[in-house]
């Protein structure tokens, strides 16, 4: 399907804080624009089910997402999966995809490895410039891969390092308009890593095992983008922590609950270490926010430090920028799953407002998840989206291959 530039940036804008939700009578707005967006679309269905939570929930394929320090809590001696998310569906594109494949491998009972990948495309686009004419034709995507190890370093506590390639190709290489001199878009390439601890005790009670269980990860922590050595963009450098509670009824019924905090450590273009800002008029975005050369110019350190104190109306403004979930699972003998879960943004700082369900089906090789969204706002874009997740435990095919023999 072919289409004009304008739904690369309605699916960009889709992924980032939704400002496009935001009304027009509204007097002061100030969402957090990344590049490559599409780090921060939940890429399983067990998580998006929840909330869009996953860094404290029970150790799962998805991990490396979500906490690669999970990883060293597995059961599994290894497994792979892949995801599969429609995105835009709600606005009739039908070229939009994000596609998920992780595995991981744990070779005793406190070390494993894992790696994944994530493509993000756009379809097929008809490039113009600003005069409307056409300069060509594009296929825009997005993918990062990575490779994580994780270690426990107690009987309850773990940790996890990843490392990730990340790169952006909006344009194919096309100029920025039909004049021979005109600038040449290229690629965008720049490398990332998660940091990432992970805590589960059980706790026994008279129905059987519970267990408490918490995580924090550091994620796409990292260099910067930029498509025309002239500007450069910010990743998705995302501070994760969240907790979660495992509560048995009998020896086959069991509810997850959880509950996640997220901020972007990105910088704010609207911001109080703005040269000209004015604080006797915060919320002026003319004199009260970075010129693109002076916001380009900001380090991935100092805007992460700068994040957490930028916001120009103050710590009221700061504390609206963490978003949240939360979410639970029900569980009837670890094989059928149903989940529920609530993701909330700010009203400023993008106002996604997500209620999310699901379901899933795990065998002792064999595991299927699906997750809906339905969306607070009737004109939300990612109202109806849907996601697949399908896993197989490679050690548990093996055993069943090496029984029929």
């Amino acid at each position: 399907m072919k289409k004009s530039f304008f739904v690369i940036v309605a699916s960009l804008l889709a992924v980032m804080p939704a400002v496009a939700q935001v009304s027009a009578t509204d007097d002061y707005t100030n969402p957090i624009i990344t590049g490559q967006p599409s780090l921060s679309i939940t890429p399983d269905a067990r998580g998006a089910a929840m909330g869009d939570a996953g860094v404290a929930t029970n150790p799962d394929m998805n991990s490396q997402y979500w906490n690669p320090a999970k990883y060293a809590f597995m059961d599994m001696r290894g497994g792979i999966n892949a995801s599969y998310t429609p995105w835009l569906r709600k606005l009739g594109v039908t070229d939009i995809d994000l596609a998920y494949i992780s595995g991981f491998y744990k070779w005793d009972d406190v070390q494993a490895v894992a790696m994944s990948m994530t493509y993000f495309s756009m379809g097929e686009v008809s490039m113009t410039d600003q005069e409307a004419r056409l300069l060509g034709e594009a296929h825009p995507h997005e993918f990062s891969i990575d490779a994580s190890y994780s270690r426990k370093l107690h009987e309850y506590v773990s940790m996890g390092v990843a490392l990730r390639m990340i790169y952006s190709d909006l344009t194919n290489g096309m100029k920025a308009s039909t004049d021979n001199n005109a600038e040449i878009y290229h690629p965008a390439v720049t490398a990332a890593a998660d940091i990432a601890v992970y805590y589960k005790q059980p706790i026994t009670l008279p129905m059987g095992e519970s267990y408490i269980s918490a995580g924090l990860n550091l994620q796409n922590l990292g260099g910067k983008l930029s498509y025309n050595d002239r500007t450069q963009n910010f990743i998705p450098a995302t501070l994760r922590l969240g907790a979660a509670y495992e509560l048995p009824f009998d020896d086959y019924n069991r509810l997850q609950m959880t509950v996640e905090a997220r901020k972007l450590m990105v910088p704010s273009k609207k911001s109080k270490f703005a040269p000209n800002f004015n604080p006797d008029d915060p919320t002026n975005s003319t004199t009260n926010q970075y010129s693109t050369e002076e916001y380009s110019a900001l380090t991935s350190v100092k805007g992460i430090f700068q994040s957490f104190a930028d916001a120009p109306l103050g710590a009221g403004e700061e504390f609206k920028e963490v978003g949240w979930g939360i979410g639970a699972e029900y569980s009837y003998n670890r094989q059928f799953f149903a989940r529920l879960g609530y993701s909330h943004e700010d009203f400023i700082k993008g106002n996604r407002r997500l209620v999310q369900v699901g379901a899933g089906f795990h065998l002792s090789i064999f595991m299927l998840d699906f997750a809906y969204t339905i969306a607070t706002a009737p004109t939300n874009p990612l109202d109806q989206t849907m996601r697949f997740t399908l896993g197989f435990d490679l050690a548990g095919i093996k055993d069943l291959v090496n029984n029929k023999k």
